[in-house]
């Protein structure tokens, strides 16, 4: 029988990073976040932070976008994300969800 090798933390980090360069992944992957029943405090700050990583990868994060990420991610840090989750919460008992989307790619 032939050993199968498991992908250790590291690559399979690397494996989602790259995943994550796709637009369309990188929105269906925060917006999964967004709908965990039970979140973890630092899910959504973890997720932001990858989908922020594939982007400086790519070379394609505006400063603009550079200092909002650094400013939301002090938020979160201090949180956890309490206050998007509340407001998920509050749509869902409204009858509505908040949804992410993909921009035209020229305003990407």
């Amino acid at each position: 029988m032939k050993a199968v090798k498991m992908p250790t933390s590291d690559s399979y980090r690397e494996f989602l990073i790259e995943s994550l360069k796709d637009r369309e992944h990188a929105a269906g992957f925060i917006e999964a976040i967004l709908e965990e029943k039970e979140p973890e405090p630092e899910l959504l700050r973890n997720a932001l932070k990858k989908v922020v990583d594939a982007r400086l990868r790519m070379d394609s994060l505006s400063q603009s976008a550079k200092q909002k990420w650094e400013k939301l991610d002090k938020m979160l840090s201090e949180t956890g994300g309490s206050e998007i989750y509340t407001l998920v919460e509050l749509l869902d008992a409204l009858g509505f969800r908040l949804a992410v989307t993909l921009k035209e790619e020229n305003n990407a």
